[in-house]
């Protein structure tokens, strides 16, 4: 493909600069073709033949930069293609049919100036403002068409019910989620309960992503992706998610996301450690749910008593483990005689680390009532 266009453009050129090599001998016989102190006579079909030739050289040489230029261009213009969505590619039609009606407008008025009467370059000028003209005002439609106002509810025609499919314009208060938050599914309730709003927007490439580890032949894996589509599903009934198309070509999903969010000036709803950290990084907020599960967990301060299950021993000599139902750790001086059974923990000190909370007890007693479930407070 590429050889034929070069061949094409050393055809187009050469002919060109021959035509024009023609011209300008032309004019040069006007001027000097009678003169007898000219030195160089343009009456000789020979010297006529020499500018001809000259001008077919000029446009052979200029032929290598005009089809890398439009190589580029053409490349440019494929890669954009592919990263817009139905609605702004038929918009963008439909701005660059009205611009193109406006330039021929405009040239009408133009071919009513005598350009022809400029010497050598006359002929030129106008086919060259035409094709200026046409460029300038296609772009101005396109460009206008495709940020119009009504592109968000236009690109409505082209959802699913229940969906929305969103443009490219930044939609207020946009949130995007990544794959590690859905699969985790606990944004859901989040959404439920009313602590998350704004838009909800799910790229096109986490949903493959999604479909890949649904489709993975390790069992753990599958039933994630499952979970993950099963809430997606949910989300999309109550409270509504927006499916964006854009994709980025040749860097991750994770580099993907961070670029959407950036163009969306949205947020970045996460629970994967890295991708919160380049993210902040790179100056995007991040809602990470598993920070915000850390800070709903129950504050306890020491001399507190609480009522737990010792599951097994400690690390330490005499220490046993339970866990409260949010999942944090309880290590009880003296519960490992106590293993299997529930009791009584006063709370000595609670510790802060990169994975949650860490509370150490030591064993108060046994409870009087076995009422109350695992983990809870004792009244």
């Amino acid at each position: 493909m590429a050889k034929f266009i070069r061949f094409m453009f050393y055809s187009i050129l050469s002919t060109f600069g021959g035509l024009m090599g023609y011209q300008v001998a032309e004019y040069l016989q006007k001027v000097y073709g009678g003169s007898g102190n000219a030195e160089w006579s343009f009456n000789s079909p020979v010297n006529l033949w020499l500018t001809v030739l000259l001008g077919v050289l000029v446009g052979i040489a200029l032929t290598p930069l005009v089809s890398n230029f439009f190589m580029k261009a053409i490349e440019f213009v494929v890669l954009g293609m592919k990263k817009l969505s139905m609605q702004e590619t038929i918009l963008g039609a439909i701005g660059l049919i009205f611009g193109l009606i406006i330039a021929s407008l405009i040239n009408i008025v133009l071919g009513f100036i005598p350009f022809e009467d400029i010497a050598v370059i006359g002929k030129f000028i106008k086919p060259f403002l035409y094709l200026l003209i046409s460029i300038f005002w296609g772009y101005l439609g396109v460009f206008f068409a495709t940020r119009m106002v009504f592109v968000q509810s236009f690109g409505q025609l082209f959802s699913n019910p229940g969906s929305k499919s969103t443009s490219y314009m930044a939609p207020r208060n946009v949130k995007l989620l990544d794959t590690s938050v859905i699969v985790d599914g606990r944004i859901y309730d989040i959404c439920k309960s009313g602590f998350i709003e704004g838009t909800l927007i799910v790229p096109k490439f986490v949903l493959d992503e999604l479909q890949t580890i649904a489709d993975s032949a390790d069992g753990l894996k599958r039933n994630r992706g499952r979970r993950g589509l099963d809430v997606l599903h949910s989300l999309r009934k109550d409270p509504g998610i927006e499916i964006s198309n854009k994709d980025f070509e040749e860097i991750g999903v994770d580099a993907k996301l961070v670029r959407l969010a950036q163009e969306l000036s949205g947020d970045l709803l996460t629970t994967d450690y890295n991708l919160n950290k380049v993210a902040q990084l790179q100056g995007l907020k991040v809602l990470n749910i598993n920070e915000l599960a850390n800070a709903v967990k129950p504050v306890l301060l020491p001399g507190e008593e609480l009522e737990i299950v010792i599951n097994k021993e400690g690390k330490e000599s005499g220490q046993g483990v339970g866990y409260l139902d949010d999942g944090t750790m309880v290590v009880v001086e003296g519960g490992k005689r106590h293993v299997g059974e529930k009791i009584i923990a006063e709370v000595t000190s609670v510790i802060q680390t990169v994975a949650g909370k860490m509370i150490f007890s030591r064993v108060k007693g046994k409870p009087q009532s076995h009422h109350k479930g695992k983990g809870d407070h004792r009244e």
